[in-house]
């Protein structure tokens, strides 16, 4: 392995806006890539999926999907 290998902080931004354009925008002005943006939220968010059954998930974890959804907003994703 070379001195040169990337930390795990490397690989959630876009270094060169021009090779990800969606990525950086006003709201993203580092080119967070989806995958890294708002850890908090998304693990809350899953941790009460894997807690309840499907359906009861969708329910109960509705305040946790709607608090996700804002973050990745404010980054401007659309999902």
């Amino acid at each position: 392995m070379s001195s040169s290998a990337s930390s795990p902080a490397d690989s959630c931004t876009v270094p060169n806006p021009q090779t990800s354009p969606k990525a950086v925008n006003p709201l993203n002005p580092n080119g967070v890539k989806p995958c890294c943006a708002c850890p908090e939220t998304k693990d809350a968010r899953d941790k009460c999926f894997f807690n309840f059954d499907p359906e009861v998930a969708q329910i109960k974890c509705k305040d946790y999907v709607e608090a996700h959804r804002a973050c990745m907003a404010s980054f401007g994703f659309k999902i």
